[in-house]
Parts: structure tokens; sequence; C-alpha cells
């Protein structure tokens, strides 16, 4: 069974990881995933009772980390989950103040009897670090030892063995320094992100059958109900204009720069931004099922998958530690054996305990992942995790379905010609009595011509719908089959045409085992398409169109768009084995596509992008959603994930080589335990920052 856990004030990555990696041990738990973004524990467990599941839990966090309080997981209403991420705990800065009181005083008086300055500083000192010293205390009794509590007690209290008192309370001090601003940039980061991509509404305007306006809580209202939306406002929840005109704003849901007409019967999502004009909306649906909380949904679930870099960094930092304090160890013994001067070596060597800590590295790749996670969202594109971000920077071919995808999939009948013995009306007929019962595009647009002929539509009996091939049925006593060439052959229908050189999608039409003609159906290329393609390729992408259309139609739209590869007529179950293929010639090969065919090769292809605007299938195959059904999407979506494992890699190299640094400074006697300490907390700070960037970077 999987559940939600909360672990507030659990801002320490480095507990974090120990901390999901003892529960992932335990015999009742079959997976576990921690995110630092979100403060979420998804469990699969079998533990039938949650309050005994929430009891081990607490357990284990209360063995590794003081504070951390596990709740069940329950999401709170946009103004509560502000509140929540708002407050911070105040009482840990009073010891900090005192503390630096006292440091200022020792500095900056003189005269004070040694012996006095010396039991001020020993008060102060066990003031800031108590909370330290027995949480390192309690966590060697539980077996364990290198974490950063019992690195900086041994580092300061062998400071304080070699006489450096003012030096060991100065350590300390910095360190809670260091600490507190890292948790509160943490916080903050968490919260900016979150904020980022909740647009839940906080309260609705609700409207009753009087006609008078309320402010409702947005989980209250129901379907059915009619809610106001004013100018500048955020449209709270799914639903369908009533009255009124409007220009929307679906940026923020689709990353769509161009704001949409809307009027009575346009149906709008919620999170997109009313323009101009008040409108009168009746809700579609409740807000756990409108767009923005799905979004929501997307991102946490999203920060839950860890990607391989986070998971190789966690499994680094636990050889990191135990090495550098080997290395202490040695630095301490070796040159003290040689030149005799122990005092300062063990000095040196304390610096290294000091350093040894891995929480920035932990840290800042999953904020990283998270932040780019994040900003997708802002644009309309849902990843579904660091591991999607990841594939798609080492994708070298990109192949697209063509209708929906690349083009507008608007289609339009543009001819229609009849073979001897029948006429143009005949074939139109016959074939929409058929095709009026699909909803494949190029079946609409026949039905869409019958009607603006105004042609009568006759019943259909025995139909039957072929897979990649058309459709077969009964038209007022006709056997007749519309569909393409492959179905001809299959049943033996002869006198058609063998190729097109025509650009379009061509319907056969047979009656009574005789080819009575065909229509001749084109749509058109999205308007960002032919420049997405360029940017594609110019990434040194390979582009290569999928699609069931004749070869003829697929090689002038491929020309138009700028495709390099194409392969046609093919079955749904053919792009699969040709996505196969790609995958050998290629190497690393995406796949973007938006039916309900393509959701196999979605889901077989090393990474599988869905227009959202698509079947459900198809999206819940792909690890990419582009609720904005462009191409120009699929671009933004690398230089996303390329600008995410960047910036994660830029964090690994900051935190790795600023420690290496001063390791080395440390050992030329340029670099004191103050200076460690930077090299810990200090580029703990830089990379959160760091990582927030992604959100705003354009």
């Amino acid at each position: 069974m999987e559940r939600i856990l909360l672990l507030k004030n659990l801002t320490c990555a480095n507990c974090a990881a120990k901390i999901e990696d003892r529960i992932k041990k335990l015999e009742t738990v079959s997976a576990a995933s921690f995110s630092i973004g979100t403060g979420q524990l998804r469990i699969t467990s079998t533990v039938p009772d949650t309050t005994a599941l929430v009891s081990e839990i607490q357990g284990i966090c209360d063995a590794v980390e003081d504070g951390v309080e596990v709740q069940v997981y329950q999401r709170k209403a946009k103004g509560e989950q502000a509140h929540d991420h708002a407050h911070d705990h105040g009482g840990s800065i009073i010891p900090i103040i005192i503390g630096a009181i006292v440091m200022l005083i020792d500095i900056l008086v003189d005269g004070i009897p040694k012996s006095i300055e010396w039991g001020i500083l020993v008060a102060t000192y066990l003031l800031l670090g108590w909370s330290i010293l027995w949480t390192a205390i309690k966590n060697i009794v539980s077996g364990q030892i290198f974490d950063e509590n019992f690195l900086m007690s041994v580092a300061t209290l062998g400071a304080l063995f070699i006489g450096e008192t003012s030096e060991a309370v100065g350590v300390m001090l910095f360190y809670r320094i260091g600490t507190y601003f890292e948790e509160k940039a943490t916080k903050r980061s968490r919260s900016a992100i979150m904020e980022a991509i909740d647009m839940r509404p906080e309260q609705v305007r609700v409207v009753d059958a009087q006609g008078q306006t309320g402010l409702v809580n947005p989980e209250d209202v129901r379907i059915g109900q009619t809610i106001e939306v004013l100018a500048g406002e955020r449209i709270p929840l799914d639903g369908t204009v009533m009255e009124g005109t409007t220009r929307i704003d679906t940026a923020p849901v689709t990353g769509e720069p161009v704001p949409a007409q809307a009027g009575p019967g346009t149906e709008i999502l919620s999170g997109c931004i009313n323009q101009s004009g008040r409108i009168l909306m009746r809700v579609d649906k409740e807000l756990k099922d409108s767009m923005v909380t799905r979004i929501l949904d997307a991102v946490e679930n999203a920060a839950a998958t860890k990607p391989k870099l986070d998971r190789f960094i966690t499994r680094f930092a636990r050889v990191y530690t135990p090495i550098v304090v080997v290395l202490a160890v040695l630095v301490a013994v070796i040159p003290s054996l040689i030149t005799g001067n122990w005092s300062y070596w063990i000095y040196t060597a304390l610096t290294f305990l000091v350093i040894s800590c891995p929480c920035a590295l932990v840290l800042s790749v999953p904020l990283a992942f998270f932040s780019g996670i994040g900003r997708g969202s802002r644009v309309g594109i849902l990843f579904k995790g660091g591991l999607s971000m990841e594939a798609l920077t080492k994708v070298k071919a990109i192949a697209m379905d063509k209708t929906g995808t690349i083009t507008t999939g608007e289609f339009a009948v543009q001819s229609i010609d009849s073979a001897d013995g029948f006429d143009e009306l005949s074939v139109l007929s016959h074939a929409t009595a058929l095709e009026v019962r699909s909803t494949h595009p190029v079946a609409v647009s026949i039905a869409n011509e019958a009607r603006k002929r105004n042609m009568f539509i006759a019943s259909v009996e025995e139909l039957a719908e072929l897979s990649g091939r058309g459709m077969t049925g009964i038209v007022k006593g006709d056997t007749v089959a519309v569909g393409n060439r492959r179905l001809m052959e299959e049943l033996q229908i002869t006198g058609y045409p063998t190729e097109s050189t025509a650009y379009g999608s061509e319907v056969l039409v047979a009656i009574n085992g005789q080819y009575a003609g065909s229509i001749l159906i084109s749509d058109k290329l999205k308007t960002d398409t032919k420049e997405a393609i360029l940017a594609l390729t110019k990434r040194g992408l390979a582009t290569i169109m999928l699609t069931g259309d004749t070869k003829a139609g697929a090689d002038y739209m491929a020309k138009e768009a700028g495709i390099s590869a194409v392969r046609a007529e093919l079955l749904p179950v053919d792009k699969l084995s040709v996505m196969q293929e790609l995958r050998q010639e290629y190497g690393s090969t995406m796949f973007v596509g938006d039916g309900i065919n393509d959701a196999p090769v979605l889901a077989g292809a090393d990474v599988g992008g869905a227009m959202g605007s698509g079947a459900d299938a198809a999206i819940e195959a792909a690890d990419v959603v582009y609720m904005r059904p462009s191409i120009s999407s699929v671009v933004e979506s690398f230089n996303i994930a390329n600008n995410t494992i960047s910036i994660a890699w830029q964090n690994v190299v900051v935190a790795l080589g600023v420690k290496i640094l001063v390791m080395i400074l440390g050992l030329f006697g340029f670099a004191n335990m103050w200076v460690a300490v930077f090299a810990d907390t200090g580029v703990s700070i830089l990379c959160i920052l760091n990582s927030i960037r992604i959100l705003y970077k354009q």
C-alpha cells in the first residue's frame, strides 16, 4: 500500500538521505522516496495501520535528526500552505545572538582575566553547541558516527583541547549561523518553487440563484455552480463561459504566449488569467480534478522520482565523509610524528573534519531538479521526474507523429474523384455514413464536408473499424469499405489508383466490391513547426516523421517542415518496430505524438513526449507532457533539461571544488576552521541560490 507522509522540519539533505536509506531497509517497506523539495515521503509498505507506520518512521527520524515531525500528508489550502512556508522556528536564533555578542565583547574588550574569559567562552560554547553535542552522543550510541553533529563536535572539542577556546566558540557560532541560514534558504527556496507552481485559488466568487455573489472556499465549490471571474483574476476552476466575453492568457498553463478569445460556450482551464472582461462561468470540475490541482500533483509526483545524478551523489556522500575523516587522522598523525608540531597538524586535521560534511552535495542536486520541474510547469511542460530530464539531454534523434503534432490536425476535404459508374455525391454520402461514427480527424473532415453540403447522413449496419486500414459497413443495403490501399488489397478491390502524387491523405471508397472513388484530405503545418524543427536540427538532433499517411503526402509535409527523414504508411504496431530501428541507427531516440495509437511507441521510446491536447493514454505513457501542442514546447523542454543538468553539475563542482581547495589551503596553513565552516554551510547556501536560478531563467 502506497502512502504519502510529510516530514516537517527536515531540511538537512544528508540527514534526509540517511532517513530514507534506513526506511528502505525495513522489512515491511518495498519502496521509499523522500523529496527535499516538497518534504514528502512516498512509501510503499505492508503495514496496514497508518498510525503504526507513522510511529515507526518517527522513531527512525528521531534517531537521525532532532525536531523532525512525521505526519500523514494532507494538502492544505493555498493560504494555509503559504502560512506554513512562512513559519520559522525562531527559538534557534537566541543562542546565536548571545554567542555573537560574547564573541564581539571578547574581540573588542581587553583586560578580561583569563580565567573569567575562559569560563564565559566555555559557557557560550555549551550554549551554542549543547544540542549538537547531545545529538552526536545519541548518534554514537545508535551506531551513527559520520554525521555533521559528530564531526563538528570532534572538531570544536579538539580546538578546546589544544587551547584554541576562542576558535572553538567562533567556529561553533559560525556553524550555527551557517546552518540557520541554510535552513532558511532551503525553506524559502522550497516555498518559492511551490508558490511558482501552485496556481490554486484561495477563494472563489460564487453566484447564487438570486444573482448574489459570495466568497467560498474552492474545495466547497461543486460542479454546475456559477462563478464570477473579474478582469485580471486567475481562472479558479475548470469550467465553461456562460456570460461575457474576454481574452484569456493561457501561458501559465500551456506556455502559449498569444491570448485566446473567449465567450459563451468556451471551455477554460483553471490557472489561466482573465485579461479583459468580467465573465460568469459554469463549474465543470471540482478543485481536486481541475487543471491547477493536476499540475500540482504532476510536479509533486515528479519530485519523488530521483535522477541518476542524485542517486550517484547520495552514494558518493556515504564514502566521501569517511575518506575525509581518514585523511584528517593521517594529517594529524603523520606530519606531527615528522615535525613534532602536534598542535598545528591537529588543528589542520580539525579543518578537514569540518569540511567533510556532504550536505551541500546532497542538497544541491535534488533542489536543482525540483527547480527545473517547477520551471517546466510554469511554461506548460510537465516532466515526470528527473530521470526524464536526464534522458532528454542524451537524445540523439527525435521522431514525431505528423497529424496533430507537426500539423494542426484540422483537416478539410480538398477534392472528390469518382470512378466510372459512380458520382461525387454517392462517394461522399456512402463514406460519410461510416466516417461520421469515428473521431479521427480525417473522418471528421469528411463528415463536416457532408454537413456543409446539407447532405442526409444514412444509418449504417454491421459497422467494423479495422485498425490502421479503415472501416466497413452496410449503408442502405450497399456493402461499403472506406480506407487506405491496404484495405482495398485486403478486400481484393481492383481499379483504384496504386499511388497518388497529390499532397494529403487519400481515402479510398469501395461500394459492393467495386472501387467507387477517392476523397483527398489535407491539413497544414503549425505556425511554429518550421522554426522549431530548425532549432532541433541546430542542436544536432536528427528529425524523423512517423506517419500512417501516404509516402507522397508525408514527403511533401516533411520537406515543408525541414524534417530530415520520413517513414510513411505505418500501422500503429509498425511505429514501435521502426522506433527500435531508429534507436539502433541513431542511439537514444525521443518520440512525440498525441494520439491513442501513439501510446505503445511513447512507452517504447527512450523519451516519450505527449501533446497535452491528445489522448489520455498517450499522456499517461509519456515521460514529458506538453500542455501547449507545439514543437516549440519540445525545444523549450530541451533547454530546461540541459539548463537543469548544467546547474546541478555546477553545484557538484562548486561544492567539491571549494572543499578540496580549502583542504589544500589548510595543509599549507592558509585556511583556518572558520573558512572550513564556509566550505560547508556557506557553499550549501550558494548551491541553493544557484538552483533557484532555473525558475527565473528565460
